[in-house]
């Protein structure tokens, strides 16, 4: 199995390290503009084999799209990275000319392949490949939701004093700072609800810190992390090429699910070898629902920005 990787950033070659050493496809084209970057990230991540046992070929290219041909699963990581300060909303002027670009020169040569964004501001560039691709929404993937989701279950399992994996927890909605929700309430630790465990107050302080959980990182590092997100995406890629069918938070197109429509925003997704195979309509309270509505209209505030680049 081929997986392309637009981007040899850090997210990007992270992304390509973890795909690679767990042996998640047997072929990985990392591409960038940037002459002999990828290259590089691919000469070093091979460099590795020997001594953690992956067989797992990584080639690098430089804006040579005829590479990357026959790709099962294409994942978009182009595009400015945050900086301190600045919200993934700047970023769609820039990132949106970059993420249309790369769509097309892709598809070009790998029309079967599903397509898994990272750009920010995701849930926009999400919506943004799904228009400019024609594509059915199946195979046009946002990644924020795995990755907000992880950081979710880590303040949670800080403030139980227990494994992360043991934790099972959930963020929908945007993938931003103000829209996204985690699931407090259906959040659970061995399959018991963490509220029998932590009071609200400390409920309300993990759903606080997991939202600036990417503004908190930005700050620390002066850029965008990228050892959880490299590792989200990874995951995201195994259950699609290893057909999982495991349930992961995506940004996928909404045709009445959520009462919304036309808009693609983070919900809980079965995610196989078609993609999103099934989008899973979880009963929400009153709260939940009204705070999903308002993360769907800023999210849509955004994807207004989109008229002249889909134009």
């Amino acid at each position: 199995m081929k997986v392309t990787i637009v981007g040899a950033g850090n997210v990007g070659a992270t992304c390509a390290d973890v795909i690679s050493y767990r042996g998640i496809a047997s072929e990985v084209v990392v591409l960038d503009i940037k002459e002999g970057f990828a290259e590089g990230k691919a000469m070093d991540i091979m460099q590795c084999a020997t001594n953690t046992g992956f067989n797992t070929r990584v080639t690098g290219v430089t804006n040579d799209y005829s590479k990357t041909a026959n790709s099962d699963v294409v994942v978009i990581t182009s595009g400015i990275p945050r900086k301190p300060g600045m919200t993934r909303e700047e970023l769609i002027g820039i990132n949106a000319g970059i993420v249309k670009s790369v769509v097309e020169n892709v598809l070009a040569h790998s029309p079967k392949a599903i397509v898994v964004v990272v750009s920010n501001p995701m849930d926009t560039m999400t919506y943004l490949a799904l228009k400019a691709s024609g594509l059915p929404k199946n195979r046009i993937i946002g990644m924020g939701g795995a990755l907000d989701s992880s950081r979710f279950k880590y303040y949670l399992s800080k403030a139980l004093d227990k494994p992360s994996n043991d934790v099972s927890a959930m963020v929908i909605g945007g993938h931003g700072d103000t829209t996204m929700i985690p699931l407090t309430r259906l959040a659970s630790y061995n399959g018991i609800p963490v509220s029998e465990f932590l009071s609200q107050e400390q409920l309300d302080k993990v759903a606080a810190d997991t939202m600036v959980g990417g503004a908190t990182l930005t700050g620390l590092l002066g850029t965008s992390a990228w050892y959880a997100p490299g590792a989200s995406v990874a995951y995201l890629v195994d259950s699609i090429l290893n057909d999982q069918k495991k349930m992961i938070a995506c940004s996928v197109m909404l045709e009445g699910e959520y009462g919304q429509n036309d808009i693609c925003i983070g919900v809980p997704c079965i995610i196989g070898k078609n993609g999103i195979e099934q989008i899973v309509d979880i009963q929400l309270n009153e709260s939940e629902k009204a705070a999903f509505a308002k993360s769907a209209d800023a999210v849509r505030n955004m994807n207004a920005d989109l008229k002249s680049v889909l134009a």
